[in-house]
């Protein structure tokens, strides 16, 4: 038997059972606009339940007009949660007239559903807005994202809930102790790293090869082992060659015609034959000194000295005591080594960021604590095909001979990628594949807030959408944020 307090509940209840199937109007719609675009939501039933649900979109100008040949996209879905696994995904979208779309999409289970929606309109910027839904709790929270100007965001909600199920307080004390830092968005200028290992080599432009244009066979070495310093001028072996034999003969034969000419009164041939025979040693190899030696001594040499061109070391050594050599055969190569180059190896897919004139730091294994400056002096045309790097080439001061051929190097290309809206690292919360950040409403309030990420550089990392330069957001204890976010929905759907 009813009590009267029993008919008046079950009437009310009745009511509401009525209301809901009627799926309310126009004014309990939500109302998200973005520029001169609006869009209006309702829920059907007005009380969202497990099973067959509806969403009822609208497009409308300024004026109130419908939008017409918008493309409407709809995702409701619940993020895994322990061993639960994800559920939900995209929605299908009919459109029953101009501007006017249904979504028709099924609960599995109690709880807070996230919903997202996108709208692609006609000659305009892509109308964004997420928010939530959750069963036996009336109405639809939702608010706009994306590229809209903050002034024109607008979040409208009957029944006035948070408009984000992840949205929560905390006391402003409790987050100082706790050590949450807050940080602004900026837009600064972004500067990426290439790294690439690299190699000390030898300046080729200032390399000295001794070579002689003669055929002989090697007498003493003076400068026996390669890595040893030498000096311009310096004796690095002596050599025996019938042909500079024979030269030195032709060149004092000369010398002893022209005085017997000059005695005479004449001279004039006689000089023009010492000239040559000189001449002729001298481009045989021989040094002006040694030239003057033998002029002096009035006898050839047998084993005639062989002089560096440079001041430098010797990095290269083809003779012994005794071997014989060819003509144009390289015997010794010299580095000056003042100067040197390191020659990195860039990776293909890193390849278009470099380019000539890109500032550099080098660090050796060989010489830790220390670090050089240099530029990028070339980038060759050519691609390894083996290890799929190109080459750059990098050119260093060497004025106290630190950098040897043959030394390792790590070299870190530095790339200036202009302005970008860039947040610390450590504000970032990975979900899957998607990224977080924890936007900060004032007076301790926050909220969840997907971002799409770019490069990385350091502990900076550039934000492509989500959040503007300016917004403040969570910079350090994010996780401790994070689980209160999480706990409020695990409650919320509990």
């Amino acid at each position: 038997m009813w009590t009267c307090s029993t008919f008046r509940i079950a009437c009310a209840a009745a009511l509401a059972l009525a209301l809901a199937a009627c799926g309310g109007d126009d004014d309990d719609a939500l109302r998200v606009r973005s520029g001169d675009a609006e869009l209006r939501v309702r829920v059907e039933p007005a009380v969202p339940r497990v099973g067959e649900n509806t969403l009822w979109l609208e497009l409308v100008d300024a004026d109130g007009a419908s939008l017409a040949g918008a493309v409407v996209r709809v995702r409701v879905h619940m993020h895994a949660m322990g061993a639960m696994p994800a559920m939900g995904g995209p929605v299908a979208v009919r459109e029953e007239g101009p501007g006017r779309y249904r979504a028709d999409f099924d609960l599995d289970m109690g709880g807070t559903w996230l919903v997202e929606i996108e709208a692609d309109l006609p000659g305009g910027d892509p109308l964004r807005a997420e928010g939530s839904l959750t069963v036996g709790r009336p109405g639809l929270r939702l608010a706009a994202v994306g590229d809209a100007e903050p002034a024109a965001r607008v979040a409208h909600s009957a029944h006035g809930d948070a408009a984000h199920p992840g949205e929560f307080r905390m006391d402003p004390g409790r987050l100082q102790q706790v050590g949450v830092r807050l940080a602004k968005v900026e837009r600064k200028r972004l500067e990426t790293r290439v790294r690439a290992a690299g190699l000390v080599v030898a300046e080729e432009a200032t390399l000295a090869d001794v070579a002689l244009r003669v055929r002989g066979w090697v007498g003493d070495v003076e400068v026996d082992a390669v890595g040893n310093p030498v000096q311009r001028g310096q004796v690095l072996f002596r050599v025996y060659s019938p042909e500079l034999y024979g030269a030195q003969e032709e060149l004092l034969q000369a010398l002893r015609s022209e005085e017997r000419a000059k005695a005479a009164g004449g001279g004039g041939r006689a000089d023009y034959l010492v000239r040559a025979a000189r001449n002729r040693l001298r481009l045989f190899g021989l040094a002006p000194g040694d030239l003057d030696a033998i002029e002096k001594r009035g006898e050839p040499l047998e084993h005639l000295p062989i002089r560096s061109p440079v001041t430098g070391y010797v990095i290269e050594k083809n003779v012994s005591q005794g071997s014989a050599f060819e003509p144009g055969e390289r015997l010794y190569r010299i580095a000056p080594l003042s100067r040197v180059w390191i020659e990195a190896e860039v990776y293909e897919l890193e390849m278009s960021a470099v380019a000539k004139g890109q500032r550099a730091q080098i660090e050796l294994p060989s010489l830790p604590g220390q670090s050089f400056e240099a530029k990028v002096a070339y980038v060759f045309q050519t691609l390894d095909p083996a290890t799929r790097t190109v080459r750059v080439r990098l050119e260093l001061p060497n004025p106290a001979l630190e950098l040897r051929p043959g030394m390792q190097a790590n070299v870190q290309l530095f790339v200036d990628r202009g302005e970008r809206v860039l947040v610390p690292q450590s504000a970032l919360l990975q979900a899957g594949t998607r990224s977080f950040v924890f936007r900060s409403l004032g007076d301790g309030r926050f909220r969840p807030q997907q971002v799409e990420v770019g490069m990385r550089s350091g502990e900076e990392v550039e934000v492509i959408s989500g959040v503007e330069a300016g917004d403040e957001i969570v910079a350090s204890g994010t996780f401790l944020i994070a689980s209160e976010s999480r706990l409020r929905a695990a409650l919320e759907r509990w």
